[in-house]
Formats: C-alpha cells, sequence, structure tokens
C-alpha cells in the first residue's frame, strides 16, 4: 500500500530545543492513524509539518507522493487545536468560504450536505458568535472536509464535544476513511484512539517510542493481565506471580510475569473472597500510554518542546 505521508529521519527545533527528534515513520493511504503522546511530546509540530505550516531542519517529508509543496494545498483538510473562525459570520458564509479557498467554484450543494450531516442545518444562518463550542466544533470541521479532502488531518477533533456528538463525529470520519480518505488525528482518548485506529504513532519528548497497529502493541509491548472484580473490594490482592496491580477502584487489572498460569492466579486469589468476574487481557493502549509517558525516555532530551 502506497504511503499517503512519509517522514525519514525528519528533526525540528526552536531555540535550539528539539520538538521533533529523528522521526520516521509512514501512514498507509487510506489508512486512519492516530497520533497520541503527552503534553509537550511533538504531536502538533509533527501534524504541521506535515502539512508544511513548518519546515524540518533536517529530513525529508513526503506528502501524497510529493516531497514539495504549499502549506494546507487543495488536497489536505486540517482541524487545528486552536480553533479559528470568524465571529462575526454566518455558518453558511463561513463554510462557502472555506470551500471557496480550496478551490471549490461552487460549494453550496457541498456545503448543504455537510450542515445536514452534522446537524447543523437549522443553524445555517447564525452567527459563529453564537455559537456553543460543541456546534462551533462541528463547523470547524465541516469547513476542513467541505472540499472532499484526500488526507484530512485531525488535532484533538473531539475536544469539546458532548457523548452524542462525539458518537456522531466518530461516524462521519469512520465514513470517510471508507470513502478512501487518509484520516490522521491527535488524541488524548487513548479509548477512542483504541477503538478507532488502524495503526498509532505515540511521541514523548520529541521521539518515536511506538508504531504500529493496536493489538501488535499490545502484544509485543505488555505481559498477559488478568481483570478481577470481588464482591469487596479491600481483598489483599498480592501474589508470587503478580508482578503489578492496577487499581481502577471497583476492579482492578494483575499484570502477571512472563510464562505465569492466569487460572492457577485466580484460584489462588479466589481463596480469599468472593469473585465476581474475571477477565484475561491484555494492556490497554491507555495503560501502554501511562507507563511510557510516565517513565523516562532512554536517549531523549529533558529540554524537548511542543509549540
Amino acid at each position: 500500500m502506497a504511503g499517503a505521508v512519509e517522514f525519514e529521519a525528519v528533526s525540528k527545533a526552536y531555540a535550539g530545543k528539539r520538538a521533533v527528534d529523528s522521526l520516521t515513520f509512514a501512514i498507509p493511504e487510506g489508512s486512519l492513524y492516530g497520533f497520541i503522546g503527552p503534553n509537550g511530546s511533538g504531536k502538533t509540530t509533527t501534524l504541521r509539518l506535515m502539512l508544511r505550516i513548518l519546515h524540518p531542519d533536517q529530513g525529508a517529508i513526503r506528502v501524497l507522493g510529493r516531497r514539495e509543496g504549499q502549506a494546507l494545498d487543495d488536497r489536505t483538510g486540517y482541524l487545528p487545536e486552536e480553533r479559528g473562525l470568524y465571529r462575526r459570520m454566518r455558518v453558511r458564509d463561513v463554510l462557502c468560504f472555506h470551500a471557496n479557498l480550496k478551490g471549490v467554484r461552487d460549494p453550496h450543494s457541498r456545503v448543504q450536505t455537510w450542515l445536514q450531516r452534522l446537524d447543523l442545518a437549522d443553524r445555517a444562518d447564525a452567527r459563529i458568535s453564537s455559537l456553543s463550542k460543541g456546534l462551533a466544533q462541528k463547523v470547524q470541521f465541516a469547513a476542513a472536509v467541505v472540499h472532499d479532502p484526500k488526507l484530512l488531518v485531525l488535532d484533538e477533533p473531539f475536544s469539546g464535544l458532548d457523548p452524542v456528538s462525539m458518537e456522531g463525529l466518530r461516524d462521519i470520519i469512520l465514513q470517510l476513511k471508507q470513502a478512501g480518505t487518509t484520516v490522521v488525528f491527535s488524541t488524548h482518548d487513548m479509548v477512542m484512539a483504541e477503538r478507532l485506529c488502524d495503526a498509532v504513532l505515540m511521541l514523548h519528548r520529541g521521539r518515536k517510542v511506538l508504531d504500529g497497529s493496536v493489538e501488535r502493541l499490545k502484544r509485543e509491548r505488555g505481559s498477559e493481565s488478568i481483570r478481577v472484580r470481588f464482591a469487596d473490594d479491600q481483598i489483599e490482592l498480592s501474589d508470587p506471580d503478580v508482578v503489578r496491580v492496577r487499581n481502577y477502584g471497583r476492579e482492578q487489572v494483575l499484570e502477571l510475569r512472563f510464562e505465569a498460569e492466569p487460572q492457577a492466579v485466580l484460584h489462588r486469589l479466589m481463596q480469599r473472597g468472593k469473585l465476581l468476574s474475571f477477565e484475561v487481557v491484555r494492556p490497554s493502549l491507555h495503560e501502554l500510554f501511562v507507563d511510557i509517558a510516565g517513565a523516562p525516555a532512554a536517549g531523549t532530551r529533558e529540554d524537548s518542546v511542543d509549540v
């Protein structure tokens, strides 16, 4: 599968501080690819390099088959983390304006389609300043996709949305992917990333620390665990085969040592109290994220920044 985006040993610094350090990865065309990482890890800088808003100090970047090009060309759509809409304009006019900027000569039918898909048709003549944060977020998303981009880059697309709107936007993103759009998004929502993405890339202090399908990463990076829930949440969960207990209040995840037998551990724990449920699991993406983000990254710079 061809690469929609390819980074080769890309670095970017601000005032001598590395925001992105020797970054190499490839995003296949038509995939849904997630960027994760703690604040200051380099995600936004990487997205801006991808869109040619910024240019690398070192390395090469190829986007949609080209190594050179203008920032935010007509084949790309971008939803920035810092939302920016003309507050005095009406919703329909804002979307027509953005479509014209992307070379759409007669945007009215496309605009109407997106107003309906995002449940904004009844607010088409409302001024941006009158919208709630969630509705303004929908308008900003529509502005990013109204010209039917081949590459869609979304920086924290679910921020500010209520659960119903979040589910609706998720469905639209999946529909765009099924139609052949390459979708790249950054998020702090590990559950959404795990459910949606074909693959994820995790940055930590400007460097790549994870890259691949979620299932492969969970299989390679985490040991087998058991998720348990007891009637008494004060039960002692220590065991020779348990190397760590993740306590989530009403349930616990017990990380087992290599080659431990989950059934044997459960048998011993059942002698201590009434077991309500158990499941043999791999670590979640959230747990991998916390483990990596909470530990020093070997060989990385302490003064890395994100912008």
